[in-house]
This record gives C-alpha cells, structure tokens and sequence, in this order.
C-alpha cells in the first residue's frame, strides 16, 4: 500500500494469491497505468528480495492487465477481490482473466498472455 499510496494514489482494494495480485486504485487522471504498474512492480520486487522471502530472485511476469470501472461497481468489486481463494477454486486465473477479456470484447493476442504458474514452484 505504500508504493501506491506514495505515488499519490488510493488503495481501495488489494488482495493476492500465489500467481497473482488484484489492486483496485483510485486513480488520478495525470497518472498513467503504465507508469504506476511500473513503480509498483520494481519497488515490490527490490522490498521481496531484500526481506529474502521467496528462494532465489522474485521476479514479476512482462506485463499486466488492467480494467475501468464505475464507482457504483465498487462493491461488487472490492467484494470480489476480497474472496479470490473461493473463484479460484471453480477456475484458475488465467480461465477467469481470458473470460474478463472475452466478456469486454478485448482484442489479445495469446502469445501476450502470461504464463501459467506451475503449481508447486515458487514465484
């Protein structure tokens, strides 16, 4: 939350399982996506890295998705972040996260799309 928060931000949001993270932001129209993406990715990867919590050097995937929403879907929203271990358990992410882009009519390209985490290892 500090990153975030830090970058001038608002944390409504964040919850993560073992190969992936959602944080729901309010974001301020001067800030690109990209840019804070960016910021958290390589700010969170020094901090895990320094603390040694994962074996070896943690590394976040290429990329990231991101998605708008309207301030009346915040609940469902943030409810639906909070509970990531039970959706899961129905479908992994990369079925939940290929549904999200087909259901919005995203245009991907499959070889753009992150690699599944095997289970078992470490990330």
């Amino acid at each position: 939350m500090g990153i975030i928060s830090n970058k001038k931000q608002t944390v409504i949001q964040i919850n993560s399982m073992p190969d992936h993270i959602h944080i729901l932001v309010g974001l301020t129209p001067d800030t690109p996506v990209s840019d804070l993406v960016r910021d958290i990715k390589a700010n969170s990867s020094k901090f895990i890295n320094q603390k040694r919590w994962v074996m070896g050097r943690f590394e976040w995937q290429v990329g990231f998705g991101a998605f708008s929403y309207s301030r009346s879907q915040l609940d469902g929203l943030v409810k639906y972040i909070k509970n990531q271990e039970k959706h899961h358990i129905r479908k992994t992410f990369r079925e939940e996260y290929l549904e999200i882009l087909n259901r919005f009519n995203v245009n991907y390209d499959e070889r753009y799309i992150f690699d599944p985490v095997e289970e078992g290892s470490e990330i």
